[in-house]
């Protein structure tokens, strides 16, 4: 069986519901990884957002593809 090499604590605040943005605080980094919505996605959930932040699947496939 492996061994684990890594634990990451991360911490999600939703900050605004009404807008959809979140801050993740991931492990000791300092500066929050920001998430919201844009584009289509706005536009489903109905929603204004100023300014626009990628989403958690916009962060899925971009980790998927690094």
């Amino acid at each position: 069986m492996s061994e684990i090499i890594e634990l990451t604590k991360i911490t999600i605040i939703q900050k605004d519901t009404a807008n959809k943005i979140r801050e993740a605080y991931i492990g000791d980094f300092k500066e929050p990884l920001m998430f919201g919505v844009h584009g289509g996605v706005r536009e489903f959930y109905g929603v204004e957002t100023d300014p626009e932040y990628p989403s958690t699947l916009d962060h899925i496939v971009a980790a998927a593809g690094g």
